[in-house]
């Protein structure tokens, strides 16, 4: 419904126009309150009043920023003649029409659309601290080498610091998606990059310290990162309609994605020039730098935003799903795992979580073992799977928007990205049994990585299409029993080589797993409201 104007206050044309002040607003419908400066060009007194997009009405803008002119309504026209300054007093909540004033003589000028989005700028800075956020846990992977012979670290307990990130990281995970919903995506967001950054700070000193200091120290990382995804998934669907999610969510991982990139390739660079102290400390740098732009630029929810345009928000709100009322309380552990469509996403998740973790963690050790090749110094490792994971991610998610602006359901999309997401990696395990090179081998481990990013627009997106007010609490959820099913798939690999004595088989398994899974989710997923 059109914003419309209840009533009006005309002015005296003057010389030199009086500027009067306005009423606050405080939008029924739109939530943010927003000041109102009317800018009105005619010849004679005018007495305004109407439909805010029909005749001689006042226009209102919601954003809270600058004045709108004209007096033909809220979406900028403006009559040329003198000027004439009035205060309005408005509301968003109804058709309530004043009788409007003639107005002969006018030359109407639509109103130029904003250059730069919202969304975009939200888009961007979530892209950026979803960078910094793989990247903050590759340094570490970088620097654990000169770490472990400056203190004569032992392998057995370089793999402890290493898996002391999970500690915390799946604590958080499980919980971090409900503090989002419950405090807003803004916030959350802000206090876990200033707790990981403060975390990569710490680390080199931890070291120097004790052991015991340097693992609290990674765990607490863990513990403020395990946030990071719970509270995206609560945030994007708050500034993007259901037909943007996934171009959304594909832009934010690929910004993760080229973490690993960037984050591989300079920290060497980097820790050559200014050492290791120096190394932890400008990437926990740009973190804060992050957070002086976010605190004051973003909003949780763009009814807060004050400065969003009134057409920018209409579009958001238009475009999401679900009622607009909050539930009292988050659905109970037995109403959500009697649900299969429920049970489809995490299933999803946790297939998702076993094979990556077995490709990130056993693919060097596959190639050593195999082809007798270093994967870690090979410089398409480091860098090429990680930035074609970027691309194909944001392919995914942007080819996933564009068919449901073409009229596909939501559900079916979902399903189709979620099937190349899985059998794209199924595919490529069961045909390294066939490659006689390591580049071969290479080749077919990029496309696996590559593929598994369509899942980001399914299964990720599909738990804001079912559950868009408990997005961030259920992700959490989901994503702390994928994180189990990862340790106990990186801890099982090493067992299951052993006990065969071959890693053929645990990759068919992983197979298996990717098309057993692909057949559940097809049959009960959904892309319909099913937790209100």
């Amino acid at each position: 419904m059109a914003p419309v104007v209840r009533s009006c206050v005309s002015a005296k044309p003057a010389a030199n126009p009086a500027r009067y002040r306005s009423a606050r607003l405080g939008a029924a419908g739109l939530g943010a309150p927003g000041r109102l400066l009317l800018r009105v060009v005619s010849s004679s007194p005018v007495a305004l009043g109407g439909d805010a997009r029909g005749d001689g009405g006042c226009a209102a803008s919601s954003s809270g920023r600058g004045a709108v002119n004209g007096v033909l309504g809220g979406d900028g026209q403006r009559i040329r003649r003198r000027d004439v300054a009035a205060a309005c007093s408005a509301s968003f909540d109804g058709v309530r029409p004043v009788p409007a004033a003639a107005v002969a003589g006018a030359a109407v000028h639509p109103a130029a659309a904003p250059a730069f989005s919202e969304r975009a700028k939200v888009v961007a800075l979530v892209g950026a601290i979803m960078l910094l956020c793989n990247a903050d846990r590759v340094v570490m992977s970088v620097a654990v080498v000169p770490m472990a012979a400056q203190y004569g670290w032992s392998s057995s307990f370089v793999g402890i610091v290493q898996s002391s990130f999970l500690w915390g990281y799946v604590f958080s995970s499980m919980v971090g998606g409900a503090l989002a919903d419950k405090y807003g995506g803004k916030k959350v967001m802000a206090g876990a990059a200033a707790l990981w950054s403060l975390a990569t700070i710490l680390t080199p000193f931890a070291a120097s310290c004790s052991t015991v200091m340097l693992l609290a120290v990674r765990a607490l990382f863990g513990l403020a990162e395990g946030v990071a995804f719970p509270t995206m998934s609560t945030f994007l669907p708050k500034w993007f309609p259901t037909q943007e999610r996934a171009t959304a969510v594909g832009i934010s991982m690929g910004g993760f994605h080229l973490g690993n990139v960037i984050s591989f390739l300079s920290t060497p660079i980097i820790m050559s020039h200014i050492g290791l102290t120096g190394t932890f400390a400008f990437f926990a740098s740009l973190g804060y730098l992050w957070l002086s732009v976010w605190m004051f630029n973003v909003e949780s929810d763009p009814v807060d935003s004050r400065t969003i345009s009134k057409s920018e928000l209409q579009y958001i709100l238009a475009g999401r799903s679900g009622s607009k009322v909050q539930g009292s309380k988050n659905p109970s552990l037995r109403e959500l795992f009697s649900r299969f469509e429920f049970l489809a996403v995490t299933v999803a998740n946790v297939v998702n979580n076993w094979g990556y973790f077995v490709l990130l963690s056993w693919m060097p050790v596959y190639f050593k073992t195999v082809y007798n090749v270093n994967l870690k110094q090979a410089a398409w490792f480091s860098a090429i799977p990680w930035a074609v994971m970027a691309v194909s991610g944001y392919v995914a998610g942007a080819s996933a928007d564009f068919l449901i602006k073409s009229g596909f359901s939501v559900g079916l999309v979902r399903k189709i990205m979620q099937s190349i997401g899985f059998m794209g990696p199924g595919v490529s395990l069961l045909c390294l049994r066939f490659a006689q090179t390591p580049s071969v081998a290479a080749v077919l481990m990029t496309v696996a990585l590559s593929l598994s990013s369509f899942c980001q627009a399914g299964y990720f997106c599909n738990i804001q299409d079912i559950a868009p007010k408990y997005a961030g609490s259920l992700h959490g959820l989901t994503n702390g029993i994928g994180t189990v099913a990862a340790i106990v798939s990186t801890i099982g690999t090493g067992y299951f080589v052993q006990w065969l004595g071959s890693f053929q088989a645990f990759l068919t398994l992983t197979a298996a797993l990717y098309f057993s899974a692909t057949v559940f989710y097809n049959v009960y997923a959904t892309g319909d409201l099913i937790f209100d």
